[in-house]
């Protein structure tokens, strides 16, 4: 298979690849991103269509924002849902996986509070990385969630990638030559459009202001989403203190901190 590489993982978490293999086929929808083709899958490995790099540019990170706005638009049924076919919702690396609870929520507090904020701090302290105060500050955030969501916490759940940190956008040559985003390595859910666009953020995207601008443009907004950017991102910066400690503790108890007021 010239044209394609093995992801794979000795006693990989039950379903790990069926659920992304799922998540990458949700995603692709027409006029959407390009999303990396699944070749082959199996209990332990992926096939995926192999990428050749080139360098981003501005009129490809454009695109990617007019091409997300359509993703997101496609929906989804619920906050919370996995895609068709996924045996298990997981997010972080290939060696270490989180469990990503799903279930089907009817809003976006409800959904950011029992799927993803409390899970991650009962995490941290079964590993032993936060504490009982962690806790308590995470229950004072999910009480104002609404709040600090603001008009957003109303709109409907978006057909989101889950885990679109700068890292999992890779660029290759479209069909006319030019760069173009290739997402990977998806934790698909039905969520807040938002936190695709605060996770591109979380470790700086390449023209990231062009994907926002552009995204804006076709999908507009909701007032005062710059804001609510940090609030989204409190999920994966508290994945990663579960995950590997040290600063990244710190910054999940600092911006606890500034949410719980």
């Amino acid at each position: 298979m010239a044209d394609s590489f093995r992801k794979s993982r000795t006693h990989a978490p039950p379903g790990f690849f069926v659920t992304e293999a799922a998540g990458l086929r949700w995603l692709a929808v027409p006029g959407g991103p390009r999303v990396a083709r699944v070749v082959g899958v199996g209990a332990g490995h992926l096939d995926l269509e192999r990428v050749r790099p080139v360098h981003p540019t501005p009129d490809a990170a454009r695109d990617l924002g007019r091409r997300l706005a359509v993703l997101h638009r496609a929906g989804a049924d619920g906050f919370g849902v996995l895609p068709p076919g996924a045996a298990a919702g997981y997010f972080g690396p290939l060696d270490d996986p989180l469990p990503m609870t799903d279930g089907t929520w009817g809003d976006w507090p409800a959904f950011y509070a029992n799927a993803r904020l409390r899970p991650v701090v009962e995490q941290g302290r079964e590993r032993g990385v936060l504490d009982a105060a962690d806790a308590a500050a995470v229950a004072r955030v999910c009480g104002r969630l609404g709040a600090l969501a603001g008009p957003a916490a109303r709109e409907a759940p978006a057909r989101v990638h889950g885990d679109l940190w700068s890292g999992n956008v890779l660029w290759a040559p479209g069909p006319a030559g030019a760069a173009e985003a290739v997402l990977i390595d998806p934790a698909a859910h039905g969520g807040h459009r938002e936190a695709d666009l605060a996770m591109l953020a979380l470790f700086g995207a390449p023209y990231l202001e062009e994907t926002l601008a552009a995204y804006d443009r076709a999908s507009p907004l909701t007032a005062g989403w710059q804001g609510r950017v940090a609030l989204h991102q409190l999920y994966p910066l508290a994945v990663h203190a579960v995950l590997f400690g040290g600063t990244y503790v710190d910054r999940t108890r600092e911006l606890l901190a500034r949410l719980a007021g």
